[in-house]
């Protein structure tokens, strides 16, 4: 029985989306055997730093890939939206893997159908820059505040009223078993998410061909084909993933579909654009739609605000 390792970080939601992937590899391969390695990250350990807050990239990946580098791990398993659109010398993503939630939602203290449902001025805990735009594009007096931690470290902030609600992806949730918790969910057209959020990002080594060839039993083609577009607007773009800027794509028939939008951190300032094209061609249709951005403003948004 041949034995390989997957390296991850320790949460309960990272554990969770490993044994997704292993359980999946299990199908495919019933004579194999994974056993998991933690590993720390620098967002793991400091859990106080506002992430719009941060200049580096790889805050919660860079550790986990220095394992693979190491030998330590044969693969690892990442939230594809939180690795850097530069890909680590040496490393390779094996498969794209469980697109099932793309979607961003919010969970209230109190029943919501609508954003207009919450009090005025209410305090929405919430990570990103991108959420935080998009909130205050819909509603100016909404107040996006940061918020750290894990999703049930998020949670129980919220039970404790430090929050009237927060913003958080929903694959985390549902993963968790904890989509009973959710009050609405936001339309990804609308309300734009991360590139490739909700996608897993199964890494390995580049010269491993024998395990390449083994996770790409379990890629998502066409996964890999609408996340790859979504992280080409933040490429052709050159702004991190804690900018505020969102990319949705989806395939129809034969073609791409893709909306993206870049904001001021007020949301005053918004920026959203669609384009459709082959599919074939789906990362030069995400960089038409990024110089379509930049050229609307996107370029001087960016140069404003130091992102």
């Amino acid at each position: 029985m041949k034995v390989l390792t997957v390296a991850t970080r320790p949460g309960r939601l990272a554990i969770a989306q490993t044994r997704i992937v292993i359980s999946a590899l299990e199908r495919k391969y019933p004579d194999i055997q994974i056993k998991i390695r933690k590993v720390t990250s620098r967002g793991d350990r400091d859990r106080r730093t506002a992430l719009w807050n941060l200049k580096s990239t790889g805050f919660f990946t860079s550790q986990v890939e220095d394992a693979l580098l190491a030998g330590e791990a044969d693969f690892a398993v990442h939230s594809f939206k939180d690795l850097p659109t530069a890909q680590r010398e040496g490393l390779t993503i094996g498969a794209v893997f469980d697109r099932s939630f793309v979607e961003d939602c919010l969970v209230s203290t109190s029943p919501v159908e609508s954003i207009e449902q919450l009090p005025k001025g209410a305090k929405i805990g919430t990570s990103s820059l991108r959420r935080a735009a998009q909130l205050k594009r819909l509603r100016a007096d909404l107040q996006p505040a940061p918020i750290r931690g894990n999703v049930q470290t998020r949670l129980n902030k919220l039970d404790r009223a430090e929050f009237d609600a927060v913003v958080l992806a929903r694959a985390g949730l549902e993963r968790l078993g904890l989509g009973q918790r959710i009050s609405l969910v936001f339309d990804p057209a609308q309300f734009i998410p991360a590139p490739a959020q909700g996608a897993l990002a199964v890494q390995t080594r580049s010269d491993d061909e024998e395990l390449r060839k083994q996770l790409s039993a379990i890629d998502d083609e066409k996964a890999r084909t609408i996340t790859s577009a979504e992280r080409q607007v933040l490429t052709t773009m050159q702004c991190g993933c804690h900018a505020p800027v969102g990319a949705f794509a989806k395939i129809v028939g034969d073609d791409i579909e893709i909306c993206a939008f870049i904001s001021d951190l007020q949301g005053k300032n918004f920026i959203k654009r669609d384009v459709t094209g082959p599919a074939a061609k789906a990362n030069q249709v995400a960089e038409q739609l990024a110089h379509q951005l930049l050229n609307a403003g996107g370029k001087k948004i960016l140069q404003s605000q130091n992102i």
